[in-house]
């Protein structure tokens, strides 16, 4: 082996520096000065050296060798390695599975224009035309996605990611990098841009554009890292008082085993309670799908808003179904399910506003789109900046605690050594829960109820239990709605009248608003569902319960009958109790007593009619009276008959006869006494020409309840309802205070209804039944009268008594 020599002396003179840095060449103790001038005491020797250099790959920095100083975003955009694609690296177009019936149309619109260019003739009519179709295709498709459709849409390999939108919506952006731990997650990224001259602090998910970039990007599923980065800029916008804006567009966080090793179960959790806490506002939008709590991690803000077309979810469709249904084939259903649409998730009131989409879809115009939600953070920002801090907690805390409809009700910490004797707090949610479910009632239940109204019914005959029927009527009527709701879902209608009532909740416009393809959809639905009624699994229940109902309804019917009999007895009674009939009688007393009466003609007047009184009792507690009247009784009960002009002719005759019959035995039990009996007829030859009052209501409701069909086929005649959605889009479009213009067209409007409901009551046909029952009203107003006024001429005969 070679050695070097040499001499001691040759150290003298040298720094601790020099020994220091010889260190570095593997020669310890040795200065370079004296190591260069040894010799090796080995003979020169003719050697060549060669070395092997490996090729690397020429570092690509991202900052260009003449930068352009008025480029968009500021010079120092350059530092960005997000730059624009090249032509070769732009993604194909990819059609998705529900939009096949457009690229149908598209090809032939391209090959009638081809063919116009070939052949040199004008098919510009043609191609207008297709190309309309095209459009309202479009606009069909779009406006009536499914969840799953939705789902496809917010995964779309073009959708514009969370740079594209901040390079479009910023003046300036700068990208800041790292965790400060070593680590740098290409998946989470994170930067400070200006928009309007306002400052923000940007972060989001990052999905690749092209599979090098998706697979540089992990397809956007962060780490622990991405995650422990947005955190540090949180604190740094905390500290600098710059809002924060999160872009969510990951289908969760990296679930692998290095990243679970590194926390990342601890970093998520870390930014939940962090992100509470900050002092300035922040606004999450999700922009593509938001996953779990990948997404949640940078998604706990004052506004949580989505894209049209975005969805948001604790388990993918895919997954749910696997869980549920172990098929992934049944994603659709799972996805509706979930109710993870922006439209459904803001009607739970966790999705604070939906940002529109183009026609196609966010990647259709992503200029467009960003516009929309640079105005979005711009007027969400102009609400939050008026909150001071403590109102701005408060809110954020808020808008997560009120989440499931219920809320949480906020109790003090009560020590644990007092709670060993306490007594439990009711829960008021359960509560709440058990009130707002509809219970069933079983048969036997409600054939218990009916048996005691009747029972009610027959002991209290003065007052009628007409609130314990009311209550009936009221609990039948809401399971009746519930058990038509029932059978809607056996008869797997709901999701189509779900679909139907969103089409006519989305109407905006006249021509939506009378769309003659929403009306058939309405009748199509209706007849189908009245069809296949009678295969619901509950159809029994339902007839039973409806039935039910028809019967207390017709109770309630008959017990208003009586109620108003009560009515007339207690007119008749005040009519008697009025001065001038008063002041009538005392004056005809007085004539009896000044024509000569003495006291004992008249006290024998009085035992008379009480003598009358056994007489008629007796008759009418004859056993054959007692079983012919309970007979008849049962008898009309059994009709249904609410008045003797609803009857048939044969129990009207029964009727007539056994008045007859009391008649012939109460004058022969008279005669028996040695009276003489003098019969005197009524201006009514029979009971059926009496026309008592409740008779008169019962026509009068029959004309009322004419009159209101008359109407109702006029309401619902397709004229009508064209006039009033005219009306109601006038109005609607006037608003408050509308102009002149809108006023005339809203009195025109209003004089052609008014004037076709006219028309429809004023029928022949109605005016000539109205006429018939004013005339008999008046009829038998005057014949009553004519009663009364003979009935106040009192003929006494004592010697002779005659009755009538």
């Amino acid at each position: 082996m070679a050695s070097i020599s040499y001499s001691p002396n040759a150290f003298t003179g040298t720094s601790a520096s020099d020994l220091l840095r010889s260190s570095s060449n593997g020669m310890s103790g040795l200065p370079l000065k004296t190591l260069v001038k040894t010799r090796f005491s080995m003979p020169r020797r003719n050697a060549t050296v060669t070395a092997k250099l490996r090729k690397v790959k020429k570092r690509e920095y991202p900052w260009p060798a003449d930068p352009d100083p008025n480029v968009k975003g500021g010079v120092l955009t350059h530092l960005s390695s997000f730059k624009p694609l090249k032509e070769k690296e732009k993604p194909k177009p990819v059609t998705l599975d529900f939009e096949k019936p457009l690229v149908d149309l598209e090809k032939k619109i391209v090959d009638v224009r081809r063919m116009a260019n070939e052949t040199g003739l004008d098919f510009t009519d043609q191609i207008m035309s297709l190309e309309k179709k095209y459009q309202q295709a479009l606009k069909d498709l779009y406006t009536h996605l499914t969840p799953i459709q939705r789902v496809n849409i917010a995964r779309h390999p073009n959708r514009p990611t969370f740079l594209d939108h901040v390079f479009n919506i910023t003046d300036k952006f700068v990208e800041l990098h790292g965790d400060r731990s070593g680590y740098d997650d290409p998946a989470v990224v994170t930067g400070i841009g200006t928009i309007d001259g306002r400052s923000y602090m940007f972060m989001g998910h990052q999905k690749g554009r092209t599979t090098k970039e998706n697979i540089q990007r992990n397809f956007g599923m962060p780490t622990p890292h991405g995650y422990r980065k947005a955190l540090r800029m949180m604190y740094y916008a905390d500290h600098h008082g710059f809002p924060i804006v999160t872009f969510i567009d990951t289908p969760g966080a990296y679930a692998d085993l290095k990243s679970e090793e590194l926390g990342q179960g601890e970093a998520i959790a870390h930014n939940l309670r962090t992100m509470f806490g900050l002092k300035v506002p922040i606004i999450s939008i999700v922009i593509g799908e938001g996953g779990s709590g990948g997404a949640l991690a940078i998604g706990c803000g004052n506004k949580l808003l989505m894209l049209e077309n975005a969805v948001f979810y604790v388990a993918s469709p895919e997954a749910s179904a696997a869980i549920l249904w172990k098929s992934a084939k049944a994603a659709p259903q799972a996805a509706e399910r979930l109710k993870i649409t922006a439209t459904e998730l803001s009607k739970l009131q966790i999705c604070d506003g939906i940002i529109p989409e183009p026609l196609g879809g966010a990647h259709a115009d992503p200029a467009w789109t960003s516009q929309q939600i640079k105005a979005a953070i711009n007027e969400a920002m102009d609400e939050l900046s008026a909150m001071d801090t403590e109102t701005l907690l408060k809110h954020r805390h808020h808008k997560f605690r009120k989440l499931g409809g219920f809320g949480f009700e906020e109790v003090r910490p009560v020590d644990p050594k007092k709670m060993v004797n306490m007594k439990k707090r009711e829960d008021k949610t359960v509560r709440k829960r058990e009130d707002k479910t509809v219970r069933r009632t079983s048969n036997a239940e409600l054939e218990g109820g009916a048996k005691k109204l009747k029972l009610k019914a027959k002991e209290s005959s003065t007052k009628r239990p007409e609130l314990a029927l009311n209550d009936m009527i009221k609990k039948l009527r809401k399971e009746v709605d519930h058990e038509y709701s029932e059978a809607v879902k056996a008869m797997g209608l709901k999701d189509r009248l779900e679909m139907l009532r969103q089409e006519v909740s989305k109407v905006n416009s006249k021509d939506q608003l009378t769309d003659p393809v929403i009306m058939d959809k309405i009748e199509k639905l209706k007849q189908e569902f009245n069809q296949g009624l009678a295969a619901a699994p509950n159809y029994t229940t339902l007839k039973y319960k409806l039935d039910m109902l028809k019967e207390f309804s017709k109770a309630k019917s008959l017990s208003g009958a009586a109620t108003l009999k009560q009515q007339v007895n207690k007119k008749f009674n005040e009519v008697m109790a009025r001065p001038e009939i008063n002041e009538k009688l005392e004056a005809l007393k007085a004539e009896v007593q000044s024509s000569g009466a003495s006291a004992k003609s008249l006290s024998g007047a009085a035992t008379l009619k009480q003598q009358l009184n056994e007489k008629f009792n007796e008759v009418m507690a004859r056993p054959e009276i007692n079983e012919k009247l309970e007979a008849l009784e049962a008898e009309v009960q059994s009709s249904g008959a609410s008045s003797f002009a609803d009857l048939d002719q044969g129990l009207k005759e029964k009727l007539l006869n056994m008045k007859k019959d009391i008649q012939l035995e109460a004058i022969n039990a008279l005669k028996s006494s040695g009276l003489d009996v003098k019969i005197v007829e009524s201006n009514a030859e029979d009971l059926g020409e009496q026309t008592s009052f409740s008779d008169f209501i019962d026509k009068m409701d029959d004309l009322d309840d004419e009159i209101d069909e008359k109407i109702e086929n006029v309401v619902n005649s397709s004229e009508l309802k064209s006039m009033i959605e005219s009306l109601k889009l006038v109005m609607e479009k006037a608003g408050k205070q509308p102009d002149a213009e809108s006023k005339i067209k809203i009195d025109a409007l209003q004089q052609q209804i008014k004037q076709r409901l006219s028309e429809a009551i004023s029928s022949s046909e109605l005016k000539e039944k109205h006429e018939e029952l004013k005339a008999e009203i008046s009829e038998a107003t005057q014949s009553s009268d004519g009663s009364l006024q003979k009935e106040t001429k009192l003929e006494t005969k004592l010697e002779e008594p005659s009755f009538a």
